[in-house]
């Protein structure tokens, strides 16, 4: 199967649908990771019309987020509209260290509200391009990072950026009006490998630096891998931390339980599964997500 010239086809295909649903140009989610920078070479050699998005989270590395930004000025310069969503919450300005005050608990691999809020509130009446593969999904399994589902199926809640290995080239999204083209899920780790060592793809400059994966600093998602790259950004570490004493405090206010939590350092240790303190406890509301 020629995995290029498929993509190229699916892409042609959602930039028609695009069109005749929402006479609007097909809009590409951009994260600024390796699969991102694979579709954008793709629809560029697609010729035709789209647009960019990228969810800012709040969270990502100084790296990721300069990396965006040239590249946004190089599509810019090309006549391509690009634009940076900041995240919203109940009508204002929120961030990751905000979220986990208001949200009253940590970010947890099943307790993904952080991804709901900072990354999916884009594309909404649109239809979009997204980075996912399926392959990803068996990659996390391999390594131990196994994403938490819900035990009632109509509860469970697929992310936009969930590589899972029932995901499908286009979908639907009923609650949000969007319609989204995975147009490089059946992509296996060695074919993207080989399509950007033949193009010339200027990837984000973490993959240089020991990183396999660009998202959140922190993210549950990334397990122990984490450790890793708070080593790299202590400072985003002492920014959880201080969020963590503040849920704390609004917690103890509101009179709700703070299980074996003293101090916003015991909910790091517990969070981080590092041994210090008993991991992954069940949580208030946990299972409503």
């Amino acid at each position: 199967m020629d995995f290029e010239k498929a993509s190229i086809e699916r892409l042609r295909e959602g930039a028609q649908m695009s069109e005749l649903y929402y006479q609007q140009p097909l809009l590409i989610c951009y994260s600024g990771g390796k699969d991102s920078e694979v579709i954008l070479d793709l629809v560029l050699k697609a010729g035709i019309d789209f647009e960019v998005q990228h969810s800012h989270t709040t969270a990502d590395a100084p790296e990721t987020v300069y990396h965006v930004r040239k590249r946004f000025k190089e599509l810019e310069d090309k006549g391509i509209n690009c634009v940076i969503n900041y995240p919203y919450y109940k009508g204002q300005r929120t961030s990751m260290w905000k979220l986990i005050q208001q949200k009253k608990m940590p970010p947890t691999r099943l307790m993904r509200y952080c991804c709901a809020v900072l990354k999916e509130t884009a594309g909404q009446n649109r239809c979009i391009v997204t980075g996912v593969r399926r392959a990803e999904s068996v990659k996390r399994k391999s390594s131990g990072i196994i994403e938490e589902k819900h035990n009632d199926i109509n509860k469970r809640i697929i992310i936009n950026n969930d590589n899972d290995e029932k995901r499908q080239i286009v979908e639907r999204c009923q609650m949000q009006s969007k319609i989204a083209y995975n147009v490089i899920a059946d992509w296996d780790n060695d074919t993207v490998k080989d399509y950007i060592s033949s193009n010339p793809i200027d990837l984000n400059p973490l993959y240089q630096c020991g990183f396999n994966r660009v998202g959140c600093i922190g993210c549950p998602m990334a397990n122990k891998k984490r450790a890793f790259e708070f080593a790299h950004y202590p400072k985003y570490r002492d920014m959880y931390i201080r969020a963590f004493d503040k849920m704390l405090e609004i917690r103890k206010t509101e009179g709700k339980s703070n299980y074996s939590w003293h101090s916003g350092i015991d909910v790091y240790h517990w969070w981080m599964q590092d041994g210090v303190l008993p991991g992954q406890m069940s949580i208030d509301g946990e299972n409503d997500w």
